[in-house]
């Protein structure tokens, strides 16, 4: 997964880096804990594998979202894997391994849960526009997926829905509105939007991001004026940029559209970030869930009261 680091805008972080942090800065006594989310590489993942992922979710007894990356969605339904480009001689998979993948992850789950504790297991995938497919079939294709995989599900401990990994530097802003308004056309089904920000600003002084994007078009795809559709941004850096980011977002839209973000929780990648290299982008859980309440604190228009667990990615 791509992070913000490398298309900031320098006048952005400049600014960023001056904006002193709310004087309630760090207060840990409500933070929920967090779960592990997954990138999943599924060219030779095994059902066993899949199920010893759910049942170590299932030991932890935090109820709460998981997300499961499979990478970008290609033709003929397939899967490239996460983290490969368009040209990758990589083998892809069919949609119907990652189903798969989620059946036994949500079997392990159920056998080793602590008590009653349960998943919202989110099937994900990514924005890369590489692929050739268009925004509109993508979505679709991907809402009949999702459909599907949940009318199979046999374990009430755990609830299949959706994530979407959209990121500003991965498509153009019409190729990912198009996916969703595919998706939010086939299906109800909720979807966690697990999005960077990448070159957003952290005041509202411009309204431009990278590649095009604009405020408008991120607050959109983070769940702007639709309630089945919640935040769990990607807060990595550890001075904090991304939370003050997203608090501008939803300080956007607010002013905008009447229209604050939900979210949902915040994500960070210290885990995967112990398996392969990052520079101050390793945020642990807590570090990032504390960085998004206090920024979205720090003004009554994004003002929250409560924050649902972080979640953390780990590569399999």
């Amino acid at each position: 997964m791509a992070t913000t680091t490398r298309l900031l805008l320098a006048t952005t972080l400049t600014v960023a880096l001056t904006l002193p942090l709310p004087a309630h800065a760090t207060t840990h006594t409500d933070y929920p804990g967090h779960t592990t989310s997954r990138y999943v590489p599924l060219t030779n993942v095994t059902n066993a594998q899949a199920h010893e992922h759910g049942c170590a979710e299932g030991r932890t007894g935090t109820s709460g979202l998981r997300i499961l990356f499979f990478g970008t969605q290609e033709k003929n339904d397939t899967l490239r894997e996460p983290g490969r480009t368009a040209s990758t001689s990589t083998p892809r998979s069919p949609y119907t391994k990652a189903a798969q993948y989620a059946h036994h992850w949500a079997q392990g789950f159920t056998q080793c849960r602590t008590g009653q504790t349960t998943a919202e297991l989110a099937l994900g995938i990514n924005n890369k526009q590489d692929s050739g497919l268009t925004g509109a079939h993508a979505g679709q294709r991907w809402a009949h997926f999702v459909t599907t995989a949940r009318h199979d599900s046999t374990t009430e401990a755990v609830t299949i829905t959706t994530a979407l990994d959209a990121e500003p530097s991965w498509s153009s802003p019409t190729w990912a509105r198009d996916w969703l308004t595919a998706y939010t056309n086939t299906t109800t089904i909720p979807l966690y939007a697990a999005n960077s920000a990448d070159s957003c600003p952290t005041n509202t002084n411009t309204t431009n991001c990278a590649n095009g994007w604009k405020l408008a078009d991120v607050h959109h795809m983070a769940g702007g004026g639709n309630p089945t559709i919640h935040a769990i941004p990607q807060i990595y850096r550890t001075d904090g940029i991304q939370a003050r980011q997203w608090a501008t977002i939803s300080r956007w839209g607010h002013a905008n559209t009447g229209d604050p973000l939900r979210f949902a929780g915040a994500m960070s990648q210290h885990t995967a970030c112990k398996q392969r290299s990052c520079n101050k982008t390793d945020n642990t859980p807590q570090q990032a869930w504390n960085q998004l309440k206090n920024a979205l604190n720090a003004h009554p228009t994004t003002r929250i009261d409560t924050l649902g667990p972080a979640t953390d990615m780990r590569w399999p």
